[in-house]
């Protein structure tokens, strides 16, 4: 009974790693998509946020969604209409990074789904030890 439950603990230890890969994905992809984002009637632009994740015995859980405190880019663009004396304020998103982010994100979540398959890979074996 003790591998049963310690397989069942292999598991949702990998489904907690995908639930927060998931949402790391997620909050990346809000991210890139407020990149360009610009500074409108004295209103911030956009602001990049990241995800903080935090590990224990039962797996990871999204401990924190942080707001990116780095300056706002700004562009000399006198003729843009959102200017405020030639200058443009945008996001300070860069999506170079956020790329990355998503790179790494997506091999955390492969990592995690391929963990699931053999504990339950493992699980299927057992089930088929007892049949005989």
């Amino acid at each position: 009974m003790k591998i049963s439950n310690s397989l069942n603990h292999a598991m949702r230890v990998s489904s907690s790693g995908l639930a927060a890969e998931r949402f790391r994905m997620d909050v990346i992809s809000q991210n890139i998509a407020n990149a360009n984002s610009t500074k409108v009637n004295g209103k911030d632009p956009y602001r990049r946020q990241d995800v903080v994740l935090q590990g224990g015995s039962d797996g990871v859980r999204i401990a924190s969604l942080v707001k990116d405190q780095t300056p706002f880019r700004e562009v000399n663009d006198p003729s843009h209409p959102n200017a405020v004396n030639g200058k443009v304020t945008y996001s300070n998103v860069d999506p170079l990074v956020e790329m990355v982010n998503m790179i790494g994100a997506s091999r955390s979540y492969e990592a995690n789904v391929a963990a699931f398959n053999s504990t339950n890979s493992m699980i299927r074996s057992a089930l088929q030890i007892g049949k005989i």
